[in-house]
């Protein structure tokens, strides 16, 4: 299972390289954190149960106050994390997404952590996980979980109309539309139209290669062969009205509360993050294996957070401490997810049983998620490498998503526009890009 996570989830040592030649040498070229463990330290995430962690920490910690700040998720959040590293005016702690931390490292907004963290990181963490932060071979951040993909349904819903939990894709299709048959207010699936990042998961899993980097250049291929096979099959569901165009923040939300999303795609922290937001829907749901295209096992992920220390920080020796604590501590660990509000799959499987056990699963019946967990991640597929500019990658595609649900831009099309933006910002950055 490692090594095939390990090929899966890394964004090669070469592509951190060609980043930082780039960026005028801008990366952090092994600055150590302040040795102090003592003291006030900032926090900014949105992760669910964040605070709760907080506020575990400073119980068992007092010669360090953390103070949580919750911040919006999105590209929003990292212009705000970006716009504060350049006004001097960063937080301690942040969480930062796997598939944006090359970026923030090449362009020296975060602290190179080799010195302090990294031997945390290479002691307490399996390769897979390590190739996640340790880029251009320094460490630059700590891992806290990753999010395999999984599939949420309304089993009271499909017990009573008699529907199959679809295990193909093509099922799927089925699945969406006995639903909408079933009850013509109701659908089997979403498409976002704020987020770029279960598209881009989707493509993974299909076997899709949006970046890669080689020697001294890289290739972008966002709008490759497996990706629009995935952006034809969801466009296609779309306009037949088989998954419901949404938001994924309150309309998503209030359309699962009333009814009208009886099943959607997402991934491991979904299980948390659901229970909170409907807990008066308990015992209807269930957990299963995402659909595949050809009914064999095949995965990605679909989010997944490490916590850095950004440029600037004011207490970088007590930050290190709370990072390694809600990373690797298996009190650190029950705090997140004892709450309920989050179901985080550790970047180390050495630490399942402890979420596992922590978990209360009275929500889903008594359901084993975290083994399902288990098995999605060992399938995550391998050859995926996160591109140098995903900022600007997700920003291309969420312009666009809205226009997918309206029918003035085809799904492929929103792929080939975010190429064609990579590309260009890649180029104005001095990157040097190659034909596929």
């Amino acid at each position: 299972m490692l090594r095939r996570t390990t090929a899966a989830l890394a964004c090669s040592v070469t592509a951190l390289a060609l980043l930082a030649t780039a960026c005028g040498g801008e990366a952090d070229q092994g600055a150590l954190p302040a040795p102090g463990k003592t003291g006030e330290v900032t926090f900014w995430s949105f992760v669910k149960g964040s605070d709760k962690v907080a506020a575990a920490f400073n119980r068992s910690h007092p010669d360090i106050k953390v103070t949580f700040e919750t911040v919006p998720s999105g590209q929003e959040y990292y212009s705000k994390l970006t716009n504060a590293v350049k006004a001097g005016t960063a937080p301690d702690v942040a969480v930062v997404e796997y598939p944006h931390l090359p970026e923030f490292a090449a362009q020296g907004k975060i602290e190179d952590l080799s010195g302090t963290l990294g031997p945390v990181v290479k002691e307490g963490f399996p390769e897979a996980a390590r190739q996640l932060v340790n880029l251009g071979d320094r460490t630059w951040a700590v891992p806290r979980d990753a999010a395999p993909l999984m599939m949420m349904y309304r089993k009271d819903f499909f017990t009573r109309h008699k529907i199959d939990v679809p295990t193909t894709w093509d099922a799927y299709r089925n699945m969406t539309e006995q639903v909408k048959k079933a009850d013509p207010a109701a659908r089997g699936g979403v498409l976002y139209t704020d987020n770029p990042g279960l598209l881009s998961a989707l493509s993974w899993q299909a076997g899709g290669q949006w970046f890669s980097a080689g020697k001294d250049s890289w290739k972008v291929t966002v709008d490759d062969a497996p990706s629009k096979k995935v952006a034809a099959y969801w466009g296609d569901l779309a306009r037949k009205d088989l998954v419901r165009p949404l938001s994924q923040l309150d309309p998503f939300w209030t359309s699962v509360q009333k009814g009208r999303t009886v099943a959607y795609v997402c991934a491991s922290w979904c299980a948390g993050a659901h229970q909170a937001t409907v807990p008066d829907q308990k015992g209807k749901w269930a957990v299963a294996a995402v659909p595949t295209w050809d009914g064999k096992p095949a995965s990605a992920m679909y989010g997944g957070s490490s916590f850095v220390i950004p440029k600037g920080a004011d207490n970088s020796g007590a930050a290190a401490e709370f990072i390694k604590w809600i990373t690797t501590d298996p009190e650190g660990m029950k705090a997140w997810v004892s709450s309920g509000t989050s179901s985080m799959f550790p970047a180390d499987p050495k630490l399942v049983p402890v979420t596992k056990a922590a978990f209360a699963t009275d929500y889903f019946g008594g359901q084993d998620i975290y083994s399902l967990m288990s098995r999605s991640y060992d399938a995550i597929r391998p050859g995926w490498t996160w591109g140098p500019v995903m900022g600007a990658t997700n920003t291309a595609i969420v312009d666009q998503l809205p226009k997918v649900a309206d029918g003035t831009v085809t799904l492929p099309g929103v792929l080939s526009t975010a190429e064609q933006a990579s590309v260009a910002q890649m180029k104005q950055r001095g990157l040097t890009v190659t034909a596929p």
